[in-house]
């Protein structure tokens, strides 16, 4: 199913705003580039980790049995470098929801001064983890991701 085609299908925005959720990590030597700095996929790869950590954290079991998800759309905005040894705060929360698609905002920042080093807004749609499907997310999962 074509992107367009499943944006079709979404309808009724609700929007809900979930309480963020954060976690640490370490720049660590493979995250360096020729620049001397964290290269921008690493920015990509967190962004990643701390969306499937936040879904595992708070989604039930049998949630997380039952439901997949795939990326339908990446915008990051670069702001700071980090480098090798930097304490980064990674810090996501929910948007807008409908049954077929969850906008997920991540800042990204150093722990030692607070700089924001980047931003990214991810659209992402939940799939049948059996079929590969797309699959609408029930209420109650939604609600556990809203304040």
């Amino acid at each position: 199913m074509s992107i367009e085609r499943l944006l079709f299908f979404c309808s009724a925005l609700v929007l809900m705003s979930s309480a963020p959720f954060e976690m640490t990590v370490s720049v660590l030597p493979p995250d360096i580039d020729e620049q001397n700095h964290v290269n921008n996929t690493v920015y990509l790869r967190w962004v990643q980790e701390v969306a499937t950590a936040h879904w595992r954290a708070i989604a039930s079991g049998k949630a997380q049995e039952n439901i997949g998800w795939v990326v339908l759309r990446h915008e990051i905005d670069y702001k700071a470098p980090a480098a090798f040894g930097d304490q980064i705060m990674l810090r996501t929360w929910v948007g807008k929801a409908t049954r077929l698609t969850f906008e997920r905002f991540t800042e990204i920042r150093r722990n030692s001064d607070g700089q924001l080093l980047s931003k990214a807004r991810t659209l992402w749609c939940p799939i049948n983890a059996q079929t590969g499907r797309p699959a609408r997310v029930p209420a109650e999962v939604r609600a556990q991701f809203s304040t």
